[in-house]
């Protein structure tokens, strides 16, 4: 059963008929009734569930970066949804059996105008640490020394990942990643990108390998 919020002329919640009222990103929307089909899926809509499942579950332990530093929102896009889109699209891949993987080089954790890492390296240390170093690039375009590094690292295996944003300045030109001990031996997926002292753009992540801990 559908309620009226504030009046017959205002927006309402619930099912009425074939329709349902909701509240959407601050307003108020109608939405038709899913239409229940007997049809089985075609070959098509198969591989589009699974390149979605695929995107979301590699998304999903990172989703507190790309929610916000994956672009700017596109009308009713958030950062999220274009994310979204574009492992679809561009990252999730066939894996020759009949299932779908993701192409780490492809990986994107960030997207902006800011100017990325420079030269950047990535060495594991002893103790399940990675040594991140890059150049100081300040000054080019829009960076500035005061520019802080945001670093992930995904360990697929364990649907993990680990997120560095330690405040470590552009100019520093390095940072030790600290990893949990449990995932020693194990292989990580890194990126980096650079956002803003206020914390409002990013650049462009980089990726930095597939670096196994010790």
């Amino acid at each position: 059963m559908g309620t009226f919020e504030k009046g017959i002329l205002g927006g309402f919640s619930g099912k009425v008929g074939t329709v349902i009222g909701a509240r959407w990103r601050g307003r108020n929307v109608l939405r038709s009734l899913p239409v229940t089909s007997n049809r089985p899926p075609t070959e098509a809509q198969l591989e589009q569930r699974l390149r979605f499942k695929t995107a979301v579950r590699f998304l999903n332990p990172i989703k507190s970066v790309v929610s916000v530093y994956f672009g700017q929102a596109q009308g009713d896009k958030s950062p999220y949804n274009l994310a979204t889109s574009y492992y679809i699209k561009e990252v999730v891949v066939p894996d020759g059996m009949d299932d779908f993987v993701i192409d780490y080089p492809k990986v994107l954790i960030s997207k902006g105008d800011l100017q990325s890492l420079a030269n950047p390296t990535a060495t594991p240390a002893a103790g399940e640490e990675i040594t991140l170093a890059w150049e100081d690039n300040s000054g080019q375009g829009k960076a500035e020394a005061t520019d802080t590094l945001l670093a992930i690292g995904c360990v697929e295996a364990l649907n993990q990942a680990v997120i560095f944003n330690n405040g470590v300045q552009r100019d520093a030109t390095t940072e030790t990643l600290q990893f949990p001990a449990y995932m020693a031996g194990m292989e990580i997926q890194l990126y980096a990108t650079f956002i803003t002292a206020d914390a409002k753009e990013a650049a462009t992540s980089v990726y930095l390998g597939a670096v196994t801990l010790i």
